[in-house]
């Protein structure tokens, strides 16, 4: 048996990257059920970029490359990637995006710790607005590809994509009730298209829950705190559920809104991340009630549909305020003020 003094070893970088990843594992199972094994070849692509980048970076700053490239945080920042960029992309977009991460946003910044953007979603957002068409194309559960149609999708170029992918749920929704001959609401635009399911999109609805199912796995590590989850989960569906309430014709419900996008992704694995994220937690309560808000603004009336990714880089440049202003007090300063200096 032990003996006293008990000290609480620290998490290294290393474990709680790869911990990260092994969360991200059930969804990337749903993935793989619903959609076909393309995925994991974006996956392994994105990872070689990524490996590949950061060992050049840090060889060019005369880092020590084996140190920093085994911590895992390149990994995290490929699969993440990977899974907010559609499965079946070209590799050439997703090296592209990957590259972008690693060696602009994450290295030239200085490196792990450094970034004030996360890596992950400053990729997805240059790529839309660089590539549109591209990275709104995602298959479909209506009409599975076999595994060999993937391959040559993804390592041949865009041939024949339009045909057998389309836009996703939210982005259907937007359109079909922007652009329908006749007035449309949300119930007939959902009745009438075989890309909804009974939650948000077919299929997608079980890649939410394996987000879910991960980021309870991290709360339960301890690898993330309960406040970024809970504030930007609660704010999305509070906001949705007002608008619902008000106009159900017009507006998605909550479930929808939970249950559709990255919002999973991005409520336990993007918006968590240490390094651009508020460390306060009332600045973690902002951070993520800020970026639901921007969420639900961007994919109601933006141009894009999804907002998480430009929402969580809108929060990214308030960090440094949000942190400023909700550090607690050093202890004992309140009482001396309030006694005169005296304790």
């Amino acid at each position: 048996m032990n003996n006293s003094p008990y000290f609480r070893r620290p998490s290294s970088v290393q474990v709680i990257m790869f911990k990260v990843l092994a969360g991200l594992l059930p969804a990337i199972a749903a993935y793989v059920w619903l959609f076909g094994a393309g995925i994991l070849v974006n996956i392994a692509i994105a990872s070689a970029a990524a490996l590949a980048g950061e060992a050049a970076m840090l060889k060019l700053r005369g880092r020590p490359i084996g140190l920093f490239l085994s911590d895992g945080s390149a990994l995290v920042t490929a699969w993440l990637i990977s899974l907010a960029f559609p499965p079946l992309a070209p590799w050439w977009l997703t090296v592209v995006g990957v590259l972008f991460a690693v060696v602009i946003v994450k290295q030239l910044y200085g490196g792990l710790g450094q970034n004030p953007f996360n890596p992950a979603m400053a990729a997805f957002a240059v790529m839309i607005v660089a590539f549109p068409a591209l990275m709104s194309q995602w298959p479909s559960a209506s009409h599975p590809i076999d595994f060999h149609a993937q391959l040559n999708l993804i390592l041949g170029g865009i041939r024949e994509l339009d045909a057998i992918t389309g836009a996703t749920p939210l982005d259907a929704l937007r359109t079909g009730l922007r652009e329908s001959s006749h007035p449309a609401t949300v119930a007939s635009v959902m009745g009438g298209n075989a890309a909804f399911g009974l939650a948000g999109g077919k299929g997608w609805e079980w890649i939410s829950l394996g987000y879910l199912v991960g980021g309870l796995w991290l709360l339960q590590q301890k690898v993330i705190t309960w406040h970024i989850p809970a504030a930007f989960l609660t704010v999305l569906a509070a906001m949705a559920g007002v608008f619902y309430l008000v106009s159900p014709e017009n507006f998605a419900s909550p479930l929808f809104h939970l249950a559709s996008g990255g919002a999973m992704l991005g409520a336990f694995f993007i918006l968590t991340d240490p390094i651009s994220s508020c460390t306060t937690p009332k600045g973690k309560l902002i951070f993520a009630a800020g970026a639901a808000f921007f969420t639900f603004i961007i994919r109601t009336w933006g141009a894009y549909p999804d907002g998480v990714a430009f929402s969580v880089l809108l929060m990214n440049i308030l960090v440094p305020l949000i942190d400023m202003t909700t550090q607690p007090a050093i202890f004992g300063h309140k009482l001396d003020a309030k006694h005169g200096g005296k304790k």
